[in-house]
């Protein structure tokens, strides 16, 4: 759902399974935008929002949770450096706000001047 919401709104979207591969993705893909959900196998989205954060080259992507939001989960997800939270179920239109707002405090608009144009990483269990 979150890829073609975001797709539908023009981003390049490489999605991962689980945060294991997001963290090997993210060091092929450099996407602009990183999307986790905390429960995934293998390597949850709060250990891998740690690890993103950990590791210089991916330190100053933004990382948005997009999860059941408990207050543990926010309160984990800050301390490891998480920069937004979209609670499920959520609207399609506040996830693509989300990111792309995510997206212009990253870095410059985009050549082509395209709505919502980027890459956006999603990792799902």
């Amino acid at each position: 759902m979150i890829r073609v919401n975001l797709e539908l709104e023009g981003f390049e979207v490489v999605t991962a399974a689980d945060g294991a591969e997001c963290l090997e993705v993210v060091q092929q893909v450099r996407p602009d935008v990183i999307t986790l959900d905390v429960v995934m196998p293998r390597l949850d989205g709060l250990r891998t929002a740690a690890r993103l954060r950990a590791d210089p080259v991916t330190s100053h992507l933004p990382v948005a949770i997009i999860s059941a939001c408990t207050a543990y989960e926010v309160e984990s997800g800050m301390a490891a450096g998480v920069d937004a939270f979209l609670a499920k179920p959520f609207e399609p239109a506040v996830l693509v706000r989300l990111v792309g707002q995510l997206m212009r405090r990253e870095g410059p608009p985009s050549l082509d001047g395209r709505h919502g144009a980027g890459r956006a990483g999603s990792s799902r269990g």
